[in-house]
């Protein structure tokens, strides 16, 4: 018994540890890039020489004032333009789905059966919705506070093991601010598009916090019976939150997930396609060899 929970103890730490992996490896990719971006606007904005910048040193191997010198520079500004541009329109985008949904869910709010199901599992005020909707429903939202939503269909449709099965997977997503990591995550895949690797560590975190909920809820439960009888009743119900702050337990990665319950050894799909890889390393490599030549 004991080196069972010593091994799935392991298990957890392991997924963990690639699941901040993709998060860093992203943050790293993003941090890097718009600061050079930001370095790039000054210098173009206040004709400020600076000699650690990658795209002041690529128009720099071009003769001032020659056709090649301003194409590049037209470029290489259009570029950091629309980067900025798509990175404003879909925080936005996504701030204003955010308050319409969150609208919508206090329309919907039941307050009785919030408080009798809040009380019943000893959470604080604000922490847990019950809304009135026919479809099963789990998700949690937010950046700051995430709350836990339940619909009453969701409430009616599992037993006992299974609700709290789902209502444990959901309470690591809140515990470990998961919608709010998800979303910048999806903002940095969107916005430094010509980097696939953005895009994988922001597919690689969706399925790896799913496994990894899972797996917390497995932990607290003792059994995988209700999680895995929740993920079957649920396999076809799905809910429209593109955009939305938000981790849904039927999302997209569900099939992955009982994959993993049925084959515990097995991984996930997140390896890298060799293509993305290949360019996302072109393009690193280009930025870091233009740094350290301007730094040489």
């Amino acid at each position: 018994m004991t080196n069972s929970m010593t091994r799935e103890g392991t298990s957890l730490m392991w997924w963990r540890k690639k699941c901040w992996l993709a998060l860093a490896l992203s943050l790293s990719i993003a941090l890097l890039v718009w600061t050079q971006m930001g370095m790039y606007a000054i210098h173009l904005l206040f004709g400020t020489h600076l000699h650690i910048n990658v795209f002041q040193l690529c128009t720099s191997l071009f003769r001032e004032n020659s056709l090649l010198f301003y194409t590049v520079q037209g470029m290489l500004s259009g570029l950091i333009v629309y980067t900025v541009l798509m990175t404003i329109y879909h925080v936005i985008q996504q701030g204003v789905q955010l308050t319409k949904f969150n609208i919508r869910l206090a329309v919907l709010r039941d307050e009785q059966r919030t408080g009798q199901l809040a009380d019943a599992l000893g959470l604080e005020q604000g922490r847990l919705a019950v809304i009135r909707q026919e479809q099963p429903l789990a998700f949690t939202v937010g950046f700051w506070r995430p709350v836990i939503v339940l619909s009453s269909g969701l409430l009616a449709l599992l037993n006992e093991e299974e609700l709290e099965a789902v209502i444990e997977h959901e309470s690591f997503h809140q515990k470990n601010k998961d919608a709010c990591k998800l979303w910048t995550l999806r903002l940095i895949a969107e916005g430094l598009w010509f980097i696939p690797l953005t895009r994988w560590s922001y597919q690689s975190y969706h399925i790896l916090s799913e496994v990894l909920a899972d797996q917390y809820a497995i932990s607290r439960m003792g059994t995988a019976r209700g999680l895995g009888s929740a993920l079957l009743k649920l396999i076809r119900i799905r809910m429209p939150m593109e955009g939305a702050a938000a981790v849904s337990f039927s999302g997209g990665s569900i099939n992955y997930r009982l994959q993993q319950l049925l084959q515990p050894q097995q991984q996930p799909p997140v390896r890298l396609e060799k293509a993305a890889l290949l360019i996302s390393v072109v393009v690193l490599l280009l930025l870091m060899t233009m740094f350290l030549l301007a730094i040489a």
